[in-house]
């Protein structure tokens, strides 16, 4: 018997959020895709656009379904959230804690 060399496949939701957000997630792709050639794993992505431009347009920082949308997924890549035009303690209690506190 031998055994199975089917690589793992993590899915990974991806939130880039707004402004240097977008950009570090979108710059850190490449690497993790290295790491996973190197490490003989697979991923598959989601990417959500929740964040202040999300809010800007749907009053909201995430659906209300957002963390049972989260809730399968073996990883959350979230990038930095911020407009000048949101109040911080919108982005914070709207998307940042929820998610930190809904998933540990």
């Amino acid at each position: 018997m031998t055994a199975d060399t089917t690589p793992t496949t993590y899915d990974i939701e991806l939130i880039p959020g707004d402004g240097i957000g977008t950009e570090v997630v979108d710059a850190a792709m490449p690497l993790i895709r290295t790491v996973a050639d190197e490490y003989g794993f697979k991923f598959e992505t989601n990417r959500l656009d929740w964040g202040t431009e999300y809010y800007l347009d749907h009053g909201e920082m995430m659906p209300d379904d957002g963390l049972d949308r989260l809730t399968d997924a073996d990883s959350i890549f979230l990038g930095a959230v911020g407009h000048p035009d949101v109040p911080d303690h919108v982005t914070l209690h709207g998307l940042l804690l929820p998610i930190r506190k809904g998933f540990d």
